[in-house]
Protein backbone atom coordinates (compact mmCIF):
# COMPACT_ATOMS: atom_id res chain seq x y z
CA UNK A 1 0.00 0.00 0.00
CA UNK A 2 1.67 3.39 -0.75
CA UNK A 3 1.53 6.07 1.41
CA UNK A 4 1.41 9.96 0.02
CA UNK A 5 3.38 12.28 2.13
CA UNK A 6 2.80 16.14 2.14
CA UNK A 7 6.09 18.19 3.16
CA UNK A 8 5.49 21.21 5.84
CA UNK A 9 5.86 23.83 3.19
CA UNK A 10 3.71 22.59 1.16
CA UNK A 11 1.15 21.44 4.31
CA UNK A 12 0.88 25.49 4.50
CA UNK A 13 0.62 26.24 0.71
CA UNK A 14 -2.88 24.12 1.08
CA UNK A 15 -4.41 25.54 3.99
CA UNK A 16 -3.47 29.22 2.63
CA UNK A 17 -5.17 28.18 -0.64
CA UNK A 18 -8.53 27.20 1.59
CA UNK A 19 -8.20 29.89 4.16
CA UNK A 20 -8.50 32.12 1.02
CA UNK A 21 -11.70 30.50 -0.94
CA UNK A 22 -13.29 30.05 2.39
CA UNK A 23 -12.55 34.15 2.72
CA UNK A 24 -13.66 34.68 -1.16
CA UNK A 25 -16.95 32.62 -0.66
CA UNK A 26 -17.72 34.72 2.72
CA UNK A 27 -17.56 37.59 1.04
CA UNK A 28 -19.65 36.82 -1.68
CA UNK A 29 -22.54 35.96 0.64
CA UNK A 30 -22.10 38.97 2.43
CA UNK A 31 -22.04 41.00 -0.34
CA UNK A 32 -25.88 38.95 -1.25
CA UNK A 33 -27.35 39.69 2.32
CA UNK A 34 -28.26 43.79 2.43
CA UNK A 35 -30.27 42.84 -0.63
CA UNK A 36 -32.47 40.01 -0.24
CA UNK A 37 -32.90 40.95 3.76
CA UNK A 38 -36.66 40.93 3.51
CA UNK A 39 -36.65 43.37 7.01
CA UNK A 40 -34.49 45.89 5.06
CA UNK A 41 -36.32 49.25 5.53
CA UNK A 42 -37.38 49.32 1.93
CA UNK A 43 -39.04 46.30 1.97
CA UNK A 44 -40.62 47.12 5.41
CA UNK A 45 -42.23 49.88 4.19
CA UNK A 46 -43.47 48.09 0.94
CA UNK A 47 -45.16 45.66 3.09
CA UNK A 48 -46.27 48.69 5.50
CA UNK A 49 -47.78 50.63 2.79
CA UNK A 50 -49.77 47.27 1.25
CA UNK A 51 -51.13 46.36 4.76
CA UNK A 52 -52.62 50.08 5.46
CA UNK A 53 -53.60 50.68 1.87
CA UNK A 54 -55.73 47.18 2.56
CA UNK A 55 -56.98 48.87 5.99
CA UNK A 56 -57.91 51.75 4.40
CA UNK A 57 -59.63 49.33 1.78
CA UNK A 58 -61.65 47.72 4.27
CA UNK A 59 -62.28 50.91 6.06
CA UNK A 60 -63.94 52.65 2.81
CA UNK A 61 -66.10 49.62 2.16
CA UNK A 62 -67.22 50.07 5.36
CA UNK A 63 -68.32 53.75 5.47
CA UNK A 64 -69.25 53.16 2.16
CA UNK A 65 -72.22 50.31 3.27
CA UNK A 66 -73.21 53.02 6.18
CA UNK A 67 -73.98 55.54 3.55
CA UNK A 68 -75.93 53.36 1.89
CA UNK A 69 -78.27 52.87 4.66
CA UNK A 70 -78.15 56.55 5.32
CA UNK A 71 -79.18 57.12 1.83
CA UNK A 72 -81.82 54.21 1.64
CA UNK A 73 -83.65 55.92 5.17
CA UNK A 74 -83.63 59.13 3.17
CA UNK A 75 -85.45 57.54 0.69
CA UNK A 76 -87.70 55.65 2.64
CA UNK A 77 -88.94 58.64 4.10
CA UNK A 78 -89.87 60.18 0.90
CA UNK A 79 -91.64 57.17 -0.02
CA UNK A 80 -93.73 57.33 3.18
CA UNK A 81 -94.03 61.15 2.57
CA UNK A 82 -98.04 62.07 2.07
CA UNK A 83 -98.98 58.77 2.29
CA UNK A 84 -102.47 57.84 4.10
CA UNK A 85 -101.37 57.45 7.89
CA UNK A 86 -98.24 58.89 8.02
CA UNK A 87 -97.75 61.87 10.35
CA UNK A 88 -95.49 64.74 8.65
CA UNK A 89 -94.21 66.01 12.15
CA UNK A 90 -92.79 62.17 12.89
CA UNK A 91 -91.49 61.99 9.10
CA UNK A 92 -89.66 65.31 9.29
CA UNK A 93 -87.95 64.39 13.13
CA UNK A 94 -86.80 60.96 11.66
CA UNK A 95 -85.45 62.40 8.56
CA UNK A 96 -83.59 65.27 10.90
CA UNK A 97 -82.22 62.36 12.67
CA UNK A 98 -80.87 60.44 9.61
CA UNK A 99 -79.41 63.79 8.58
CA UNK A 100 -77.27 63.90 11.46
CA UNK A 101 -75.97 60.65 11.27
CA UNK A 102 -72.86 61.00 9.19
CA UNK A 103 -71.85 64.07 11.04
CA UNK A 104 -71.50 62.44 14.15
CA UNK A 105 -69.51 59.27 13.07
CA UNK A 106 -66.16 58.30 14.32
CA UNK A 107 -63.28 58.53 12.26
CA UNK A 108 -60.53 56.25 12.07
CA UNK A 109 -58.76 58.34 15.11
CA UNK A 110 -61.16 59.13 17.32
CA UNK A 111 -62.84 55.54 17.63
CA UNK A 112 -59.95 55.15 20.01
CA UNK A 113 -62.55 56.43 22.39
CA UNK A 114 -65.15 53.60 22.36
CA UNK A 115 -68.30 55.56 23.64
CA UNK A 116 -68.23 57.34 19.79
CA UNK A 117 -68.65 54.03 18.23
CA UNK A 118 -71.45 53.24 21.06
CA UNK A 119 -73.15 56.79 20.87
CA UNK A 120 -73.23 56.20 16.87
CA UNK A 121 -74.45 52.74 17.21
CA UNK A 122 -77.69 54.27 19.62
CA UNK A 123 -78.49 56.74 17.37
CA UNK A 124 -78.59 54.88 14.42
CA UNK A 125 -80.25 51.85 16.46
CA UNK A 126 -82.77 54.54 18.00
CA UNK A 127 -83.68 55.98 14.11
CA UNK A 128 -84.53 52.65 12.99
CA UNK A 129 -86.09 51.00 15.86
CA UNK A 130 -88.11 54.28 15.46
CA UNK A 131 -88.56 53.86 11.84
CA UNK A 132 -89.62 50.15 11.10
CA UNK A 133 -92.83 49.98 12.68
CA UNK A 134 -93.75 53.32 10.45
CA UNK A 135 -92.88 52.34 7.27
CA UNK A 136 -94.18 48.19 7.70
CA UNK A 137 -96.54 48.12 10.93
CA UNK A 138 -96.92 44.33 11.50
CA UNK A 139 -94.84 43.99 8.20
CA UNK A 140 -96.99 45.46 5.83
CA UNK A 141 -95.51 48.75 4.27
CA UNK A 142 -98.11 50.68 2.00
CA UNK A 143 -96.07 50.70 -1.19
CA UNK A 144 -93.69 48.04 -2.78
CA UNK A 145 -91.06 50.81 -2.82
CA UNK A 146 -91.31 50.99 0.71
CA UNK A 147 -90.81 47.48 1.42
CA UNK A 148 -87.92 47.14 -0.88
CA UNK A 149 -86.22 49.96 1.11
CA UNK A 150 -87.17 48.52 3.96
CA UNK A 151 -85.55 45.11 3.26
CA UNK A 152 -82.95 46.39 1.91
CA UNK A 153 -82.21 48.35 5.29
CA UNK A 154 -82.75 45.63 7.29
CA UNK A 155 -80.25 43.53 4.94
CA UNK A 156 -77.33 46.97 4.75
CA UNK A 157 -77.72 46.94 9.16
CA UNK A 158 -76.94 42.73 9.46
CA UNK A 159 -73.94 43.28 7.54
CA UNK A 160 -72.53 45.80 9.75
CA UNK A 161 -70.82 43.34 12.17
CA UNK A 162 -69.14 41.69 9.29
CA UNK A 163 -67.51 44.76 7.74
CA UNK A 164 -66.14 45.77 11.57
CA UNK A 165 -64.48 42.27 11.77
CA UNK A 166 -62.82 42.74 8.25
CA UNK A 167 -61.38 45.90 8.92
CA UNK A 168 -59.94 44.53 12.60
CA UNK A 169 -58.34 41.58 11.17
CA UNK A 170 -56.67 43.84 8.64
CA UNK A 171 -55.81 46.78 11.03
CA UNK A 172 -55.08 44.22 13.28
CA UNK A 173 -52.13 43.02 10.99
CA UNK A 174 -50.98 45.99 10.02
CA UNK A 175 -50.47 47.04 14.15
CA UNK A 176 -48.58 43.42 14.32
CA UNK A 177 -45.86 44.10 11.45
CA UNK A 178 -45.78 48.10 13.01
CA UNK A 179 -44.79 46.60 16.31
CA UNK A 180 -42.81 43.66 14.76
CA UNK A 181 -40.56 46.27 12.86
CA UNK A 182 -40.32 49.27 14.52
CA UNK A 183 -37.02 50.04 14.39
CA UNK A 184 -37.19 49.75 10.79
CA UNK A 185 -40.21 52.16 10.46
CA UNK A 186 -38.57 54.66 12.61
CA UNK A 187 -35.44 55.03 10.16
CA UNK A 188 -37.75 55.72 7.31
CA UNK A 189 -38.77 59.40 9.13
CA UNK A 190 -40.84 61.11 7.51
CA UNK A 191 -44.63 60.16 8.64
CA UNK A 192 -43.25 56.77 9.06
CA UNK A 193 -41.38 58.02 12.62
CA UNK A 194 -44.40 59.33 13.80
CA UNK A 195 -46.62 56.07 13.11
CA UNK A 196 -49.21 54.51 15.65
CA UNK A 197 -50.96 51.07 15.60
CA UNK A 198 -54.66 51.61 14.24
CA UNK A 199 -57.97 51.52 17.19
CA UNK A 200 -59.75 48.29 16.45
CA UNK A 201 -63.43 47.82 17.14
CA UNK A 202 -63.60 44.63 19.77
CA UNK A 203 -62.16 45.00 23.53
CA UNK A 204 -57.94 44.48 23.38
CA UNK A 205 -57.55 42.51 26.56
CA UNK A 206 -54.16 44.00 27.91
Amino acid sequence: MSKFFVSPAKSVVIALLALTACAASCKRDGAKTPSSNPASAAAVKAQLDILRDSVDVKWRNMTESDDQKIGVTRLLLRELNGKPGMNPAQLQGLERANARLKARRYTQQTMATSELIDQYDAAQDSLLHALYPVAAPNGNAPTENARNFVEGLQQLDAGVVGFRVQYDRAARQYNDYLKLHQPEVQSLGGKYASLQPLPLFTVQVP
